[in-house]
């Protein structure tokens, strides 16, 4: 059984469309960190609903909180195919100068829908005369290709200009891309926001360093998710510095706990991580598929949003929090109005 069928098996719940959050927290009226939190501990199999601004609440002097710093990119772009088929290309991951792996999509309504049927068009015309070539699928499930862009200078650039945020149907309209964005965020690369760190401010991150609580960052780049499908994640790229991985290891090293900012940190840290559980600094490509088999040998806690039915991630969270912890989230969420996506609420999982 594979990972992505195991989760499909084990995590199939009904979400009503009333709790998948269409707009930012601050379009309500809420400051980022004023979300809704659920504490789970993995001692008791107690879960403690809360609010995020309570974050240092449930930390303690000497805990390092690890966060992705990675940067959201404007990663959807109009297309026109050859054909003159009109088509949305979300851009995933750079390969090189020119080569990106992509996802065309299918103008739906408000937002795009996953291209299904006949195979897109493979020469597409793009603002201000660029164009994209679809060479060959990537991947096992046929959504994904890699693609030649010719965009007549720098991707970010031509992004910035002529580039949005990636928006899926459950949100309503367009926000900007500052809305996407994680306040600690410093190196563009990411396809879609590393939505997890959302809710901290300024002042968040000031009181817990105020506290003791140590902040160390590092870099994943994420790919585009797969909400219409169970698949498993595609490699992405990852930096984690020589500074983070000593903090990792001094942590632990004295008995205190290393908590994640989201399943891209979980997965970078383990992929840095050693059977013995040390780390050590790392620079390139990750594939690491984190399942309740695998476990995990860094990570002692996670912070973490709310997941997709059958979605992968929830794999990786059982491999934290245990099958039983994680299903009593899971339905203390559902039963308290929780809100899902990136700009819902938080879970926090820890020991």
């Amino acid at each position: 059984m594979t990972s992505g069928t195991a989760a499909a098996e084990r995590y199939r719940y009904h979400l009503p469309e009333h709790l998948e959050a269409s707009e930012p927290p601050e379009a309500r009226g809420l400051t980022r960190d004023a979300v809704r939190m659920l504490v789970a501990h993995r001692t008791t199999g107690t879960v403690v609903p809360s609010s995020f601004v309570f974050l240092p609440r449930f930390l303690t002097p000497g805990d390092l909180v690890v966060v992705n710093t990675s940067g959201t990119l404007p990663a959807a772009v109009d297309a026109t195919g050859d054909d003159g088929t009109a088509l949305v290309l979300h851009l995933s991951t750079q390969l090189d100068d020119t080569r990106w792996i992509v996802e065309p999509r299918r103008i739906a309504g408000r937002a795009a829908e996953r291209w299904t049927g006949s195979a897109p068009p493979r020469h597409l015309t793009l603002a201000a005369g660029a164009t994209a070539t679809l060479e060959e699928p990537y991947g096992q499930a046929g959504r994904l290709w890699t693609a030649s862009l010719g965009l007549g200078g720098r991707t970010l650039s031509w992004l910035a200009t002529h580039g949005r945020p990636i928006r899926y149907g459950y949100v309503e309209r367009p926000w900007p891309i500052d809305s996407y964005q994680n306040v600690y965020a410093t190196t563009p690369g990411s396809a879609e926001m590393p939505s997890a760190g959302r809710p901290f401010t300024p002042g968040i991150i000031t009181s817990l360093v105020a506290q003791g609580v140590g902040i160390a960052p590092l870099v994943l780049h994420t790919g585009v998710a797969s909400l219409e499908a169970d698949e498993l994640p595609y490699p992405e790229r990852v930096i984690v510095p020589g500074p983070t991985a000593e903090r990792v290891n001094d942590a632990h090293r004295h008995g205190h706990r290393v908590i994640a900012v989201g399943t891209t940190v979980v997965r970078a840290l383990e992929t840095a991580g050693g059977t013995d559980g040390s780390i050590g600094p790392y620079d390139g490509w990750t594939e690491l598929v984190i399942s309740p088999e695998r476990g995990v040998r860094i990570v002692d806690g996670l912070l973490t949003g709310w997941h997709e039915p059958a979605s992968s991630h929830l794999l990786m969270l059982e491999a934290i929090a245990g099958r039983e912890l994680l299903r009593t989230s899971y339905e203390a969420a559902l039963d308290l109005g929780f809100r899902w996506h990136e700009f819902g609420d938080t879970h926090l999982i820890v020991p």
